[in-house]
């Protein structure tokens, strides 16, 4: 019944254009969906993730032309890496350098070198030189460097132990500490909890909403509904159609929003030109037209 790892993360941003730039052009992701928001159609919404689309490499963003800056804190997932092949960081820094983006630290994490880096909205990134999954995309960057899916993410919650309570029912086991970051780990990918004093932060461009974990069936998400429904220690939304998966909402008592999602995702599945245009569900087809006319015209 557990998850089977890091499904996606999806974060807020302001700049659409800039948006695809940083993670198609430096970052080298492959844009698998352009499409809207499904709780407001006459907003984007894009997803990246490897040569296939495949859970657990997905990063996708909410693009809001008017939102104002946030601002990291607490509670937040203040953090999302992606995962490099051993040695490229050095190549990884100076592309960063070179782009729109902010290159942030070197340092290392459980003994894997990383580097942080912030987009051209602010959202904090890393890239950690460990084992990733998934089938690079190789369109920008070099086999040698390209991403290899999401590595892992880092939570700063209002109450740190009760989202490790919510992670080890989520099937997470505690992998280890170093300093004030907490690790917990299961199938693909890690979450930190950072243990730290710091300040409330504020949802907006340059954050990150919500990360994802991947369950089997959309029955497995009714399961999690009724297991959750009766615990007082989080908020548990019903089961909702987001077209390429089905997917349940927790929020925890440390103010931590986590996803459970239906796998497999099939982004690309009976699209011959993913990122290339506007898709849309079948509910929202016979919108198109008014869609389109209310939708920025880039990108």
């Amino acid at each position: 019944m557990h998850p089977t790892g890091i499904h996606h993360v999806t974060g807020i941003v302001r700049d659409a254009r800039a948006n695809v730039d940083f993670y198609t052009d430096t970052l080298g992701l492959r844009f698998l969906k352009r499409t809207v928001n499904m709780e407001d159609r006459f907003e984007y919404h894009f997803h990246y993730g490897d040569a296939t689309g495949s859970a657990g490499s997905a990063v996708t963003f909410l693009p809001f032309r008017d939102e104002a800056d946030g601002r990291v804190g607490r509670p937040q997932i203040s953090e999302a890496a992606l995962a490099v092949p051993d040695g490229s960081l050095d190549a990884w820094d100076a592309r960063v350098a070179e782009s729109a983006g902010t290159v942030g630290e070197r340092t290392e994490r459980f003994g894997e070198p990383t580097l942080t880096l912030e987009d051209p909205d602010g959202t904090h990134l890393a890239l950690v030189e460990t084992e990733g999954h998934g089938e690079p995309w190789t369109e920008t960057v070099a086999e040698s460097a390209a991403t290899r899916g999401i590595a892992g993410v880092s939570l700063l919650s209002a109450s740190p132990f009760v989202t490790a309570s919510v992670l080890e029912t989520f099937g997470f086991e505690r992998g280890g500490q170093e300093g004030d970051r907490v690790r917990y780990e299961t199938g693909r990918g890690v979450v930190d909890i950072l243990d730290r004093e710091a300040e409330f932060g504020r949802e907006g461009a340059g954050t990150i909403h919500h990360v994802a974990f991947g369950v089997d069936s959309e029955e497995r998400l009714h399961e999690w509904r009724d297991q959750l429904a009766g615990r007082d220690d989080v908020r548990v939304s019903y089961v909702k159609n987001r077209h390429f998966y089905h997917s349940l909402y927790v929020r925890d008592a440390g103010g931590i929003l986590f996803e459970l999602a239906t796998e497999p995702m099939e982004m690309l599945a009976g699209d011959p030109a993913p990122g290339d245009h506007l898709y849309l569900p079948e509910w929202f087809e016979e919108d198109r037209a008014l869609i389109e006319s209310q939708l920025p015209l880039e990108p």
